[in-house]
């Protein structure tokens, strides 16, 4: 069957099963629609927010980020799971334990006050909209090049997607979603992947592959793609370090709290029923989410290997023909991801390191997944399939981070502040009004991106990790802190994050998409803008206890309330005892 056709019916019935569950699973009232009924099993739950996490970011960039930065984009493997083991041991099972809807409204009622949780809103919504500009993209970058439309006509579809679905099931109907979404997406990740580490290595697991020799000779697949880029000029794969030990280690940091900070990933366990069940839905996700991220080392390596092999071998003898160029790079070509210019005039295509030689004009970095499997000549099916998996990712953390955005204006805003006394009846109507404009919104910010997927996600997470997770922290593990220290930590640490970053927007970009070598000499301590984030945390911290050290200390009732929080449930009822 023609690709095209194939694609069609494939997306088109995954469509059809992510509408037809919201129908199913549709939240009749805001229990339902902010955190599922409270009712979801912790598997499930882990399922539902490994597909949640686990976005355009992972399915479609991170592979493409780790191709051409090699040992340097580690970063992101170790620090998006090292999130969750933080998340599962410090925040998920005391916010279960506190039992209400939101992030804000845990900040707005630990520091006993309605600023601190318009300011919460606030930092959750600058940090959810950066989210969701990345997955908006991915949706447009699938849809041009798998099914032939433009990338406005796509990103206008995927909205209409997750409109249905989400604006109609809320938390429910997005939970059961997700679970489908996981399924679609690991295995549109997993089996091209056994595919090519079978053809290339003999080995079908990619993860043992990766380290396996090539068919037929004893030179290992690594040491292959080292003398492969390192003849045309790029860095050493296997030894590229992403600038200083410093700003690896500030970069994994960052990722790692701002995991564990974010809302749409917490929000998720306060759909499990117990406390306990919340520290296992982590350990569930985790699980489910090393699935594709002890892949993704090998599908970058193999991918790079294979593109270099294809279309730019380093004997100039050897280059391809323009004129004889594949299939796949015409179909890349038309969607304006992948660019030629023949420079030197000899027809052939030269891919070097030099800008004044190379004529890859344009390698976007987020084809890698999506076009390897092309590139490998697999089936149709697989190919359609691995359209479906990047759909699926794009669209789940979309809607997660949709109904964390619509959840702080409808309920925390409007509900807690603005409007109190306002019915469950008003306020389910205003969710959904939220849902859509948030929609509506994000739709805006994907015909504008400002970046490719993963360099707007790495932003995400360090916003993140330098204003929610500090707060977090301190409001479950320390007293003192005070509402004054909360509300300016805050803002003290979102605020450097946002003036470091745009003190350095012109060359913010430029590291996220090649790591060049030489970091710029205005960088603090070389830390680059994407990894700044830890530093923000660092002044959060700082700033909140300094604060709270010189005003008030909280009622009573507060401090009470923080160590009712940590207690185990049962503790207290034996020491009655």
């Amino acid at each position: 069957m023609e690709l095209q056709t194939l694609t069609y019916i494939v997306v088109g019935f995954t469509f059809a099963i992510y509408i037809g569950i919201a129908i199913w699973a549709r939240a009749g009232s805001t229990k339902d629609f902010y955190v599922a009924g409270g009712g979801v099993h912790p598997v499930a739950n882990g399922m539902a927010t490994a597909a949640d996490w686990m976005s355009a970011a992972s399915f479609i960039s991170m592979a493409g980020l780790i191709a051409y930065m090699g040992y340097g984009g580690s970063v992101f493997l170790m620090g998006w799971t090292g999130g969750f083991v933080l998340l599962a041991m410090f925040l998920a099972p005391y916010l279960r334990k506190y039992g209400k809807f939101t992030v804000p409204e845990f900040i707005g009622d630990r520091f006993y006050s309605r600023t601190a949780r318009i300011v919460a809103v606030v930092c959750l919504i600058i940090c959810s909209v950066t989210y969701v500009i990345g997955q908006m993209k991915g949706v447009g970058v699938a849809f041009s090049r798998f099914l032939e439309v433009s990338y406005e006509v796509g990103l206008l579809v995927g909205m209409a997607i997750v409109f249905v679905y989400a604006v109609v099931g809320g938390m429910k109907g997005i939970t059961y979603t997700q679970i489908a979404q996981y399924c679609v997406l690991i295995l549109a990740y997993t089996i091209p992947a056994f595919f090519i580490s079978f053809n290339l290595t003999g080995n079908p697991f990619p993860q043992l592959g990766l380290g396996s020799t090539i068919s037929g000779t004893d030179v290992y697949l690594l040491d292959r793609l080292d003398q492969v880029i390192t003849e045309l000029g790029f860095a050493d794969y296997t030894n590229n370090v992403r600038g200083s030990t410093l700003n690896m280690f500030v970069y994994t940091l960052s990722l790692m709290i701002g995991t564990a900070g974010l809302p749409h990933v917490i929000i998720r366990f306060f759909t499990v029923p117990k406390v306990k069940d919340a520290r296992t839905s982590a350990g569930w996700a985790l699980v489910f989410i090393a699935i594709l991220y002890t892949t993704a080392p090998a599908v970058a390596a193999m991918a790079r290997l294979n593109l270099h092999n294809t279309i730019a071998p380093p004997s100039a003898e050897q280059n391809l023909a323009y004129e004889e160029r594949p299939q796949w790079f015409k179909n890349w070509e038309k969607t304006g991801l992948l660019e030629f210019e023949d420079k030197n005039g000899d027809g052939r295509i030269q891919y070097t390191a030099s800008a004044e030689t190379n004529e890859m004009v344009k390698v976007d970095r987020d084809i890698m997944v999506l076009a390897n499997p092309e590139i490998a000549k697999l089936p149709n099916w697989v190919i359609a399939l691995v359209a479906a998996g990047g759909l699926a990712a794009a669209l789940s953390t979309a809607a997660g981070l949709l109904l964390a955005i619509a959840s702080a204006i409808s309920h925390d805003l409007l509900k807690g502040v603005l409007m109190p006394d306002i019915s469950e009846k008003a306020e389910l109507r205003a969710s959904r009004i939220a849902m859509a404009g948030a929609i509506g919104f994000a739709g805006y910010l994907g015909f504008n991106p400002p970046d490719f997927a993963a360099g707007t996600v790495a932003l995400a997470f360090g916003l993140a990790a330098s204003s929610i997770f500090p707060v977090l922290m301190m409001g479950i593990f320390n007293r003192r802190i005070n509402k004054e220290g909360a509300i300016a930590g805050m803002i003290a640490g979102i605020g450097v994050t946002l003036f470091y970053v745009f003190q350095h927007k012109g060359i913010m970009f430029v590291a996220s998409t090649a790591f060049l070598g030489d970091m710029p000499a205005n960088w603090f301590f070389g830390i680059e803008p994407n990894a700044f984030g830890a530093v923000g945390a660092v002044v959060n911290f700082a700033v909140a206890f300094a604060v709270s050290a010189v005003t008030k200390a909280p009622p009573a009732e507060v401090q009470e309330l923080v160590e009712h929080i940590r207690v185990p449930v049962g503790v207290s009822a034996a020491q009655d005892h």
